[in-house]
């Protein structure tokens, strides 16, 4: 069974005002004295651990679960991380929302150290205006030939990912007309979207260190495809989604990337070839996912040609059925879609939200709430294991 993980960046923001609010640092220091305990902390010389982190903006921290194999077990490390930061958040006086972008206006603060600062002067107000909040769903490949093999057999899926997890209609206070705003504002990275098919590992390595000798980026950590293989573990990294605002979508994403992961691995080992749809094709299927999510057109992963969402969605668990039911995950998907396609996405949440409470900060207050919850719907999580 394929390991898999999440990890989640999460909005910072006033506890009344709705307003982004740049204490990550004391976030993360509220993190280190719980992590290392009354005794540990009078220590000198030991470094307390967990697993949250500073991102770009001081207004959002991340954190990342553990590698589990089980859906159950990784819907309870969601529950529990996003419980801890909102605990450390209320210690600075601040909540934490799992919003794709900020709803209200804001100025980002760019977060200390000698990377951020390069990541500043380089990409200039691309990088000053970057606050946007990602999931990132990690799954276990063998070896990096695999590893390849898949990123070239999923890159038509992955648009229909952003779409689900669609939670960023909001920027600068202003409705964008779009589901995830996230994506396009993400895309703006030189290193950030759709690649081309690799054929090897080879190629993408080598690809991978010409654009950093290039010097347009610092570092490979700077490599910000749609999927990539991960710089630090032995995984595929699926970057497309929204983080969601509710707990248990990330855990029907991940159930389904590692649908993508197993059903490219077996395709390659069975000698079939990666599908060769266009770079410039897959740009438009993000685009569109990013301006629909699940309330318009997507284009069908198959024919590349306009299609309702839920017709988008449904060919997405077809393709990666047999892969689901192996791992145990087919009741708990089919029964997540229907849910999700019913109630919708987090995009569709905060436009509701906007109209019933009349304004933006009503709209963080409610998500920050909804954040902390389990995410399923009142009868439990249909076939969920664990």
């Amino acid at each position: 069974m394929r390991s898999v993980g999440v990890e989640e960046e999460l909005l910072l923001a006033d506890a009344e005002t709705g307003e982004p609010r740049a204490v990550a640092g004391a976030v993360l220091a509220a993190a280190d004295r719980a992590a290392a305990g009354p005794a540990e902390a009078a220590k000198d010389g030991k470094e307390p651990s967990h697993t949250f982190e500073a991102e770009l903006q001081e207004e959002q921290v991340e954190f990342a679960t553990k590698p589990v194999t089980e859906m159950g077990e990784l819907h309870e490390e969601i529950v529990r991380w996003r419980a801890e930061a909102a605990k450390h958040a209320g210690t600075a006086g601040a909540v934490v929302a799992a919003l794709g972008t900020s709803p209200l206006a804001v100025r980002p603060s760019i977060s200390p150290g000698h990377r951020y600062d390069w990541v500043s002067r380089q990409f200039g107000m691309t990088a000053q205006e970057q606050l946007t909040c990602g999931c990132h769903v990690h799954v276990s490949v063998e070896s990096d030939e695999e590893g390849v093999a898949v990123l070239d057999r999923i890159r038509p899926w992955l648009a229909v990912l952003t779409a689900m997890s669609a939670n960023s209609p909001f920027w600068q206070g202003e409705d964008t007309l779009y589901g995830s705003y996230r994506s396009r504002v993400w895309n703006r990275l030189p290193a950030a979207g759709p690649v081309d098919v690799f054929g090897s590992a080879d190629r993408y390595h080598a690809e991978v260190q010409a654009m950093v000798d290039s010097g347009v980026l610092r570092d490979k950590g700077m490599i910000w495809f749609d999927a990539r293989l991960s710089a630090t573990y032995p995984t595929v990294e699926v970057r497309v989604a929204d983080v969601c605002l509710d707990a248990s979508t990330p855990v029907l994403l991940a159930a389904l990337v590692r649908g993508l992961v197993e059903t490219a691995a077996r395709s390659w080992k069975a000698g079939e070839p990666a599908p060769r749809i266009s770079t410039g094709l897959l740009r438009l299927a993000s685009w569109q996912a990013g301006r629909s999510g699940l309330d318009g057109p997507l284009l069908h992963p198959g024919s590349m040609r306009e299609t309702a969402p839920a017709a988008a969605v449904e060919a997405l668990y077809r393709h990666v059925k047999d892969a689901l039911a192996d791992a145990g995950d087919e009741e708990f998907v089919r029964a997540g879609i229907a849910d999700l396609l019913e109630r919708g996405n987090g995009a569709r949440v905060q436009r509701s939200l906007l109209r019933s409470e009349g304004d933006l900060a009503s709209v963080v207050r409610h998500c920050a709430r909804r954040t902390t919850e389990s995410g399923f719907p009142a009868s439990g999580p249909v076939g969920l294991r664990g």
